[in-house]
């Protein structure tokens, strides 16, 4: 299997997967022409990515978060906005890096929240929690005055 890999440094190289093989609990895998643990760790913090033509077909009711991006994400019929990235590591479900205008917000991709994904028409449908959207959103200028006053504050004392 032929494998991208896009390094910390944007730089991308091709892999050829030789093979792989579980090991406490995680994955190794073995790329052609890499032959040691210090050529591999430079491969460490690189998304790889498998061509879309070589990606496993996947049951009903699984996406591959690639495909999520560039999809409307609606909250009961009202459209909040676009994916632009998914994020991995805050939680147990990735976030959706949703954006509106100058906004963007951080909505878990949870089983809980959907209703229906269309890959074909690039829509998901949540229903979303009260206030949530509300929770990451950006500061206006009077919070942010409000913040440096407090900050200010806090330093006196």
């Amino acid at each position: 299997m032929h494998l991208s890999s896009l390094s910390r440094s944007e730089s991308r190289r091709e892999l050829l997967l030789e093979e792989f093989w579980p090991h406490k609990g995680l994955l190794v895998l073995k790329f052609a022409g890499v032959n040691s643990i210090s050529e591999a760790e430079t491969l460490i913090g690189s998304e790889l990515q498998v061509p879309r033509e070589q990606r496993a077909q996947l049951d009903q009711g699984w996406s591959y978060v690639s495909d999520l991006v560039e999809s409307a994400v609606f909250n009961a019929d009202h459209e909040i906005g676009t994916v632009e990235d998914v994020q991995f590591g805050a939680g147990e479900a990735p976030l959706l890096v949703v954006k509106q205008g100058a906004k963007r917000y951080e909505i878990p991709f949870a089983q809980a929240y959907l209703t229906s994904v269309d890959l074909k028409r690039k829509r998901i449908d949540m229903i979303l929690p009260e206030g949530i959207l509300e929770v990451n959103a950006p500061m206006t200028a009077e919070e942010k005055q409000q913040q440096r006053e407090t900050e200010r504050g806090a330093r006196k004392k």
